[in-house]
């Protein structure tokens, strides 16, 4: 799939580390060092601009390194972005840790999956096919 992309960042685009990866690093584009302090939240700006064509979305997720190890992650995870959003991406990341935590330029901050989405069409019923789960809600399909 072809993505239209500005880079207004000091940074290179974000890349595919390996043949398998789902996503690309982003890194944060700014002027001076961001501090996080515990259950800080802030947006952060990556200097990319992007283009989707219609029927895919860019999903911005935490990097599992910053949350395993600094408590980082993305508060609104997975943030989408829509195919005619055309503003600069950012990516709003939450210290859950007990300790500050310094953003530097550059820093690998979140990573972006582009996906395909279908668009749904309500069809409105009376009832709904019965299944083994039924109205189950959270924890009713077992330990």
């Amino acid at each position: 799939m072809k993505v239209q992309i500005i880079n207004k960042s000091k940074h290179e685009l974000p890349n595919y580390e390996t043949i398998a990866s789902a996503g690309m690093d982003l890194r944060a584009n700014i002027s001076e060092p961001i501090t996080l302090k515990p259950l800080d939240r802030a947006i952060v700006k990556t200097g990319l601009f992007i283009a989707l064509p219609v029927g895919a979305e860019a999903q911005v997720r935490p990097r599992s390194g910053l949350a395993a190890k600094k408590g980082i992650t993305v508060l609104n995870s997975p943030g989408t972005i829509d195919a005619d959003y055309r503003g600069e991406i950012g990516v709003i990341l939450v210290n859950l840790s007990n300790d500050d935590f310094v953003i530097n330029d550059g820093e690998r901050i979140a990573q972006l999956v582009i996906a395909k989405h279908e668009r749904a069409e309500w069809d409105s019923v009376e009832t709904l096919s019965k299944t083994e789960r039924g109205a189950g809600g959270f924890g009713s399909t077992g330990v």
